[in-house]
Parts: C-alpha cells; structure tokens; sequence
C-alpha cells in the first residue's frame, strides 16, 4: 500500500516500471561524472538505483513535503540530500560540474530545460524522461514539423540523442501520452555567435510567426539591404543551428 498521494497539479506520473528505471540508470552510468541532482524524484523509483551508484555525490530537488517525507522515510541514505522546493526556483546545487537526471514533471518540462540552460557551464549531461512529443522536438532536425525554438536552443549547446519511447502503462497514474527519455551531451565547440542574447531573440522572432518567410518574420532586427539576402525567403524551421548562429552578427 502506497502512503503518498498523487498531485496532479504538480504533473506527478511516477514510474513504476522496473526495467524501465534500470535501462535509464544503465544510461546514465556509462557517463563520466561525480556529482548528480535528480529532479522531481518522486516515490524514488529512479532515486533508489542512484543512491547505490559508488563515489558519487547525490542531491534530489523535490518540491512536495510528501514525496520528500516518504522519500526520508523509506530511503534513509537520502536525509539530508533533498532540496525541498520547486526546479526552477532552486540556485545551482554544486560548485562543480553535475550531471542532471530526471523523470520530468511534464507541465514544466520545457522550463527545466531552459533552466538547465542557465546552468550550462556545470551541467556537461543531461538524461530526462519527457512527453514524447516535448523529446521529439527537443531532438528534431531542421526541416522536421516539430524543429522548433527548443530544438535550435538546446542543439546549440548540446548534442542530442533520443534514446527510447517509454509506454504510458510504465507509469502510475499513466499518462495519455507515450513519453521518450533522451540525453543531451555538452557541445565543447558550438558555432560562434554575435550573444546569446541576440541568438534567442532571432530565435523567438523568427518562430512566433512561423508561417512567414523570415524576411517578413524579423524584418524588425535586420536592416533593409541584409533582409535582400536569399536566405530571408526561407521559413525559420528551413534553417539550421549554424545558419541562426552565423545570422547573429548580421542583426541591428
């Protein structure tokens, strides 16, 4: 008998699909690293195959008094390893490079990544169980339906690897959705680019009016003469990682 609730509020879908839990673990443990933080660990599905990884530092980031109480209680090794508040609020938990690994909470999913992003300088690997739709995008090539604003921020710093479809019975409560689990590697040498400010906002621009050419798209950023460019007929998910990154030292 389970004694913690499911809050659907928090997108909470737990694992309980054992081979499941040990082929993400058996991904993550052909990776190189020391410190791990396993986000929204939930009822420990995955948290109890991490605790037993040797020489590692382990911290959990779990929002819910609940699961971090049950947690405590079932998983004693875990005190004190938890920090108690929500991913996206929580100030980077290592002074040195980390790995991050987690079954997602899907209605934030997206976030985590972008938080991720923040962290990029310390985080060399990512494996994440999310949506499947949210994996596919994330590791879509231009060109693809699903290439979008994710797909170019996360390619640019990392490469992207979709590992396998995870079925909805794998979890509890299932979700109505298949979900997939993908690991993101550092690129250690990314295209140049003229800021990463101005590389998310062509970004943004470009595909909140998808259906345009780019000319007509972000004709805002870009003066008269660079927008008689060839490239301005193309629509933003025609263009590569490296053609967005090269069109940044073109802006106003």
């Amino acid at each position: 008998m389970q004694d913690y609730t499911l809050k659907k509020s928090l997108g909470q879908h737990f694992l309980k699909d054992e081979d499941i839990c040990k082929k993400i673990v058996e991904a993550l443990r052909q990776l190189h690293f020391t410190q791990l933080l396993e986000v929204g660990p939930g009822a420990g599905a995955l948290t109890k195959y991490l605790l037993q990884i040797p020489d590692i530092e382990f911290k959990a980031v779990e929002l819910d008094k609940e699961k971090v109480d049950f947690l405590e209680k079932n998983y004693p090794s875990v005190k004190g390893k938890i920090i108690h508040e929500s991913i996206l609020e929580t100030d980077i938990p290592f002074e040195n490079e980390f790995t991050v690994i987690g079954n997602f909470p899907y209605n934030i999913s997206s976030q985590i990544l972008f938080k991720i992003l923040e962290w990029k300088p310390q985080v060399p690997y990512v494996i994440g169980m999310f949506q499947k739709e949210v994996a596919q995008r994330v590791a879509a090539n231009a060109g693809k339906k699903d290439y979008g604003i994710l797909s170019i921020l996360i390619q640019y710093y990392y490469d992207v690897k979709y590992l396998f479809d995870v079925p909805p019975e794998a979890f509890n409560p299932p979700p109505k959705v298949m979900s997939g689990v993908i690991q993101l590697t550092r690129r250690e040498n990314s295209y140049e680019i003229k800021s990463e400010k101005k590389l998310f906002l062509l970004v943004k621009t470009a595909f909140n009016q998808r259906r345009k050419t780019l000319r007509n798209a972000v004709k805002s950023l870009f003066s008269k003469e660079q927008l008689q460019d060839d490239i301005f007929d193309k629509r933003a998910e025609q263009l590569s990682v490296e053609n967005f990154a090269k069109l940044t030292f073109k802006m106003n």
